[in-house]
């Protein structure tokens, strides 16, 4: 580990505790100082708190990974280009960052650290203003709503067409706002391969205090019109592999898979591809006969639901991890895993159990693993 890293997460475990609280005093500093900002963030902070200090934490913690560290910034700069972010707002966040953790460390706090943050902000900072200023999209997106469909009692799948095409990898995912909650972004899954028509699959469930999710799921109608970001994340499939794959997925999490078997059956002949779909109930493994249907027409796809607590299901019961588990071997295998941070992290541990190595597990965070 280098002494930047090493800084960084010694002066990081002094205020880890507190992270809310930080996160509050972050804010209140940032728009203390330049008030015009406040008008760049939703008017209800109580989600928004702490992703843009949890962006900048996964950053720093990346320093000693040059691969994801690199293509998750570009990938942050790219997509900050909604908010119309320049120069001088990078500079007012590092410093209300730094502010805000000499705070809350105290007396601990010293000069090594101060200076270790400063240095490795400036770096991220560059980074991502080095992405945005190359990128030759639009900084968002305006897209149709052509379908909207429930197929569970809080999960919606709808389809919308891009007024430009968006070129992205299956499995990546983008930020998504709607008319119906302005300010809020939140990030979805595209959950097809790309398409002639350019249009986009999402798959949506409304979660309980979901500001946007809930308007997705049950507000959305066709007509609407949404803004959609910058394609991010490192879910994509590696052709160059003649790995066999495993896909885990849980809850809508099954969006980003779907697209990853909507590309695979595109050019795929040698790769034994396994996907397992975990839910509560029977009722939330929504479009299972589709992924059935797909099975039987490719016989290197298997499919294997499971869900949690339904004891009435014919098939796999148990977590989708544990289900996981009781097949194999997986060793050699490629693994894509998506759903809940929850669900994600078991699922790491859980191959981490298996010998699988974590250089073959891609996933996605959107939520603190």
């Amino acid at each position: 580990m280098s002494d930047l890293a090493r800084l960084l997460k010694e002066s990081w475990t002094l205020v880890e505790d507190r992270q809310d609280k930080l996160a509050g005093y972050f804010y209140a500093r940032l728009f203390l100082s330049h008030p015009k900002l406040r008008d760049m963030f939703p008017v209800h902070m109580d989600v928004q708190r702490s992703r843009l200090l949890a962006a900048v934490v996964r950053a720093v913690q990346t320093l000693e990974d040059p691969d994801q560290f690199d293509a998750y910034l570009r990938g942050l700069g790219r997509d900050h280009r909604k908010f119309g972010v320049v120069k001088e707002h990078f500079d007012a966040v590092g410093a209300a960052l730094v502010g805000a953790l000499r705070e809350f460390a105290g007396e601990n706090w010293c000069w090594e650290y101060e200076q270790a943050w400063q240095d490795a902000y400036t770096v991220i900072a560059g980074k991502m203003q080095a992405a945005a200023e190359t990128d030759t999209n639009p900084p968002f997106w305006r897209a149709k709503v052509v379908r909207h469909e429930r197929v569970g009692q809080d999960i919606a799948v709808f389809t919308v067409r891009p007024e430009a095409p968006i070129s992205y990898r299956p499995g990546q995912y983008v930020s998504v706002e709607s008319g119906h909650r302005p300010r809020l972004w939140r990030p979805y899954s595209i959950a097809n391969a790309p398409r002639e028509d350019h249009t986009l699959d999402f798959h949506v469930r409304a979660v309980n205090s979901g500001w946007v999710s809930g308007a997705l799921v049950r507000k959305l109608a066709v007509g609407d019109e949404l803004r959609l970001a910058a394609p991010m994340g490192m879910m994509a499939l590696d052709r160059r592999s003649a790995r066999d794959i495993v896909c885990v997925a849980g809850g809508t999490g099954l969006a980003p898979i779907r697209a990853l078997v909507d590309e695979l059956i595109r050019y795929n002949r040698t790769r034994w591809v396994h996907v397992f779909v975990g839910a509560r109930t029977r009722d939330d493994l929504y479009l299972l006969d589709d992924l059935r249907l797909l099975a039987s027409r490719y016989p290197w796809l298997s499919v294997i639901p499971a869900c949690s607590d339904d004891p009435e299901f014919g098939g796999e019961t148990g977590l989708v991890d544990e289900v996981v588990a009781r097949y194999g071997p997986w060793a050699e295998h490629d693994f894509f895993v998506s759903g809940s941070p929850n669900m994600v992290r078991s699922t790491i541990r859980t191959l981490t159990e298996l010998r699988v190595p974590s250089t073959r597990i891609r996933y996605d965070a959107f939520g603190d693993l």
